[in-house]
């Protein structure tokens, strides 16, 4: 058994064990493989051991990954940060955009879409500068115009927390965000990376994004 199959069972497992943790079935979570730097031929591996799911953050480095991964079976999440000239692009090669964050880009999608595809919301739960998201208390205004777009079917949220090493710290924000999707009735909740993905399972998500803990220490860009 390779590395990355070892390390797909291992994942598996424990969303399994967290599930259970929090009364729910591992059956209630997926798995979002992320695939950043990641080889088509590891992403290959991870679909042998079913994974379905697959998450980039770049629009250049998922489409060469994409056309030599055509003949498998796989669900393409948009997680990065989006600029509004690459919605076509976007919409056309993924099946889910996990990271919409301001209304003049889901405008943009909605123009460019052809079909009604599913997005989250990606909120900002904390002051760091570097990272975006919608702030949660634009939310309650936010939401009345993006559900009105016709082509963008809105279904819940997704967040990054601040990293810290101790992946306890992480639960304040996951447990906030699930607050915020039960306010707002949204089911779905991607929250969750290799380093805590286990705190975000015991509070709601529906979908993790696990990358290194699957892939190994990331490479440098393709």
């Amino acid at each position: 058994m390779n590395d990355v199959e070892e390390n797909c069972r291992r994942v598996i497992e424990r969303i399994h064990i967290a599930a259970a943790r929090s009364g729910r079935s591992g059956e209630a979570v997926r798995l979002i493989a992320v695939t950043k730097t990641v080889s088509p031929e590891k992403i290959r591996q991870a679909a042998g051991l079913g994974i379905r799911h697959i998450g980039e953050n770049r629009l250049q480095e998922a489409l060469p990954k994409r056309d030599l991964l055509r003949d498998l079976d796989l669900t393409w999440h948009f997680i990065g940060h989006l600029q509004t000239n690459k919605a076509r692009k976007v919409i056309e090669n993924f099946d889910w955009i996990q990271s919409v964050d301001r209304f003049d880009l889901a405008e943009r999608l909605d123009q460019q879409a052809a079909r009604r595809i599913p997005v989250l919301i990606e909120v900002k739960l904390h002051d760091e500068p570097s990272k975006s998201g919608m702030p949660a208390a634009q939310l309650s205004d936010f939401l009345p115009r993006i559900t009105g777009l016709k082509n963008l079917d809105v279904r819940g949220f997704m967040a990054v927390p601040p990293y810290s090493d101790l992946p306890e710290d992480s639960r304040p924000y996951f447990r906030r965000l699930r607050e915020l999707a039960a306010l707002f009735g949204l089911p779905e909740l991607s929250m969750g990376m290799s380093h805590d993905f286990e705190i975000a399972i015991e509070e709601g998500a529906t979908m993790v994004r696990v990358g290194t803990a699957i892939f190994g220490a990331r490479q440098p860009a393709l």
